[in-house]
């Protein structure tokens, strides 16, 4: 059985992606950091499917402690898969936040930049020895990055997305030696729990959204982790190097 490993997976876009796998016949660890509720929630969807699946604790802000979690999932893949390799891994944990450029505090720029760019940096690097030739990876950007999703407020959190972007194709040359396949998705605006719940707590905004997208609506979490799992499985092994996004037509 192949298995995947997905950061963030308590809820929204990483929550669908870990079940959307699990349906597709693999086994997958999940992570999760302040909401293990999300994650046992995760598990237990899986679980019903006939799937099997691990929740672990990981703060990908914090890569000092990416050697113990590389154990964890080692102890996990044993017990569960009888393996010591892994097959994907898709780096989703992360937050959003909005500020205005003039208002763009230095502690706010750090974190984004600890958690969105430098986690997902430097957890590929730590679990790469265990990730099987021939397997893939996803990284979760956004379109705030790219001309179509150019809103205001978005300077730091799209300038370190778009890092990943980058960092997506020199993985994808680098890693082409062991036929690792690196691709990143970049979605839409979605209705998750990202920026403390900003879709519960200002519906408001959604009408406007749904105008500027071409497909009449705003994303759902599985609009992006079906295709995520379709990305990493067969059917994706011809894509590399690519960074698609993922919006309905979002500004078409």
């Amino acid at each position: 059985m192949r298995v995947s490993i997905v950061t963030g997976a308590g809820s929204g876009i990483g929550q669908s992606a870990a079940i959307q796998i699990a349906k597709r016949g693999e086994g997958v660890i999940l992570t999760y950091n302040a909401n293990r509720a999300g994650a046992l929630d995760t598990v237990s969807a899986i679980e019903k499917d006939g799937g099997t699946a691990v929740a672990l604790p990981l703060d990908v802000g914090r890569s000092e402690t990416f050697p113990a979690f590389r154990e964890a999932v080692v102890a996990a893949l044993r017990e569960n898969w009888q393996r010591d390799s892994f097959d994907h891994l898709v780096n989703n944990a992360g937050f959003g936040a909005t500020a205005m450029f003039q208002d763009t505090t230095e502690e706010l720029f750090d974190r984004f930049m600890r958690v969105l760019f430098k986690g997902p940096y430097f957890l590929t690097q730590t679990l790469l020895p265990l990730l099987v030739d021939g397997g893939a990876v996803v990284n979760v950007t956004s379109n705030s990055a790219l001309t179509s999703g150019l809103e205001p407020g978005y300077s730091a959190y799209a300038s370190i997305k778009g890092g990943l972007t980058v960092l997506t194709r020199y993985l994808a040359k680098e890693l082409s030696t062991r036929g690792i396949r690196v691709n990143s998705v970049a979605p839409g605006a979605t209705r998750t729990r990202i920026s403390d719940n900003a879709f519960e707590r200002f519906p408001e905004v959604i009408p406007a959204i749904a105008a500027k997208t071409a497909l009449g609506r705003v994303g759902e979490p599985d609009d992006i982790g079906m295709f995520i799992a379709t990305l990493v499985s067969e059917e994706g092994r011809w894509i590399t190097a690519q960074n698609i996004e993922v919006s309905g037509g979002y500004n078409l």
